[in-house]
């Protein structure tokens, strides 16, 4: 697996895109204010077997944190990640937001 995951953000279709091996995965996503809510994750069983999820998850939410905008993760895939890694992104959930 590449660790320089290359994410494209598709403004147009409001989605991160990862290709890789010949596949789409995409996260979408709506904005509102000043947070982007994270509505749905695909990306096929192969990439999720070959380890490609969390590094995805990752890199997009690198991205929006480089941006500094505020995270809701209706997903429930991205937010049992956020979960998981609370420590690290606790900080970018809206103020009274708990995952």
């Amino acid at each position: 697996m590449d660790p320089q995951l290359s994410v494209n953000d598709n403004e147009f279709l409001r989605q991160f895109e990862l290709q890789v091996e010949g596949d789409l995965a995409k996260i979408e996503y709506a904005n509102q204010d000043r947070k982007i809510f994270l509505t749905k994750l695909e990306m096929s069983e192969e990439l999720k077997e070959k380890g490609y999820l969390e590094p995805f998850i990752e890199k997009v939410l690198d991205l929006i944190k480089e941006r500094e905008i505020r995270v809701m993760p209706t997903s429930p895939t991205i937010a049992r990640f956020m979960r998981k890694n609370r420590r690290k992104y606790k900080g970018m959930l809206p103020v009274g937001i708990n995952i």
